[in-house]
């Protein structure tokens, strides 16, 4: 079946003032849209191909539509409405209690040394490409099995989306196109904004779903 653009569990101008309604808009429904255009035919293409040459000619496209399909419908579920904006009801930007700050902590040592760290590391990426704080699975004591760190930063080039033994818990659109129209080319200004409509239900709930416990509820899209 043809990949499909999510619809947003929010208007365009839920994330206002961190990140603006033309922004939204243009994200959405222009560059998400493209990437699942493009990943359509190009699996189309795939589908068609004779050859292994083809087919083989075929697979950066699949990468980077696909990448770009899978990253940007994670990152809209990673967003929700500051509890901030004066609008009421959100959660973005609100780290309770519970399994996620704990890991933070253990990992960071705590959500403003997360934050820092962070953004040093993605405001360091050349050309496009995203920022991510994600649990690796692999990253296992031998003598008691359970995770050294908890959590990591990592980032990656133009849309390739994060593999195995990574999780992304966390991610975050680190392409101009994600804030060029209101922050210009101060990218820091940005990463440090979208702190405030970060979902952090919606990271606990990923990362609960990555160590293994079960019944934790649905994606938000």
């Amino acid at each position: 079946m043809a990949h499909t653009l999510p619809s947003l569990p929010y208007p365009y101008n839920a994330l206002e003032p961190y990140i603006s309604e033309e922004i939204m808009t243009l994200h959405h429904t222009k560059h998400h849209q493209t990437y699942v255009n493009g990943l359509n035919a190009a699996e189309a293409a795939y589908e068609k191909a004779k050859t292994v040459k083809e087919r083989i000619a075929l697979g950066a496209a699949i990468r980077f539509n696909g990448g770009g399909h899978i990253n940007h419908s994670l990152f809209w579920a990673n967003l929700a409405p500051s509890s901030s904006n004066g609008k009421g009801g959100g959660v973005g930007g609100i780290l309770k209690d519970g399994p996620l700050k704990d890991a933070i902590h253990r990992s960071f040592g705590g959500l403003d040394a997360l934050k820092e760290k962070f953004n040093k590391i993605a405001a360091g990426i050349e050309g496009s490409g995203w920022g991510w704080v994600v649990l690796n699975t692999n990253a296992k004591n031998t003598s008691t099995g359970t995770l050294k760190t908890p959590l990591e930063i990592l980032t990656t080039p133009n849309q390739d989306p994060l593999l195995p033994p990574y999780v992304p818990i966390i991610g975050v659109d680190v392409w101009e196109h994600a804030f060029y129209l209101q922050y210009k080319n101060v990218k820091g200004d940005y990463l440090s904004a979208i702190w405030n409509v970060i979902n952090f239900e919606e990271a606990e709930r990923r990362y609960l779903e990555a160590v293994g416990v079960k019944d934790v509820g649905p994606a938000k899209l």
